[in-house]
């Protein structure tokens, strides 16, 4: 992202988000909260446990942000995660949603046999936790508007090798974000996913043949190469921000065009 020049406004100043997901430096999560950050926003992270809370918190004292611990199939665990970073801030403004999982056995076989268990527990983690922040997020953005942003993949459109089972979960997603978008337009909540290119995360390793995604992204994009965390944080911030007020329930690649060539 460019740095402002001297005096001038910054797009997310005076905003307060939530940053749901972060697991390190290499970690979406991170790269949307350091762009949000930099664009003048007051942040509240979260992460999953104690375990992960230990490894990341001097991640949070960089970027000068409380971090919560936040597992969302723990019963009341994400409304109270919205209600603590509500106190914190003075209220809420925009919440980023990055958070995704899947039980490998699943993830790694055929969609025809996955679990019914493991489908159930990928689908609460990775795409009705966000109707639930929505939810418990609302009350709270009424008088002022926001915007829920959640984070899908080309995977959800089309059928991707080795993406596997979570290609309809983010396919519920996406259609989510469009539902969320008309329920919440009255309160002026703007929401949208984010789906970015592969990039090399802590999750997208759990992916077989990830190497050869991001080979074939290089390759076949109409710019030749991989996005960076920044370009992903850089439209994470643009959804959060006034710029674009008259955008909702929307799916916005950055993956360098590569969604263009399937």
């Amino acid at each position: 992202m460019p740095t402002p020049s001297p005096g001038a406004s910054l797009p997310l100043a005076g905003l307060r988000g939530l940053v749901l997901g972060l697991a390190d430096a290499h970690s979406i999560a991170y790269g949307c909260a350091t762009a949000a950050k930099a664009a003048g926003a007051e942040l509240v992270l979260s992460c999953v446990n104690d375990k992960a809370h230990a490894a990341v918190l001097p991640l949070a004292d960089g970027l000068q942000a409380p971090l919560l611990t936040c597992n969302v199939e723990t019963e009341g665990a994400l409304e109270q995660l919205v209600q603590q970073a509500a106190e914190h801030l003075g209220g809420l403004d925009f919440v980023i949603h990055s958070i995704a999982w899947a039980p490998l056995a699943d993830l790694h076989g055929r969609v025809a046999d996955s679990s019914a268990a493991g489908f159930q527990r990928a689908m609460e983690i990775s795409c009705h936790s966000f109707a639930r922040l929505a939810r418990c997020s609302e009350p709270l953005m009424r008088e002022r508007g926001g915007s829920l942003i959640t984070m899908s993949y080309v995977g959800a459109q089309q059928a991707v090798p080795h993406y596997g089972m979570m290609g309809p979960i983010k396919a519920a997603l996406e259609s989510m974000v469009r539902y969320l978008a008309v329920e919440l337009g009255s309160s002026n909540i703007r929401v949208h996913a984010v789906s970015p290119g592969p990039i090399p995360t802590r999750a997208a390793s759990g992916l077989e043949a990830f190497d050869e995604l991001m080979l074939d992204a290089q390759q076949r994009s109409p710019l030749r190469r991989l996005v960076t965390l920044q370009e992903i944080g850089a439209l994470a911030t643009f959804l959060a921000s006034p710029a674009s007020s008259g955008m909702t329930g929307q799916t916005l690649f950055v993956d360098a065009g590569h969604h263009a060539r399937h």
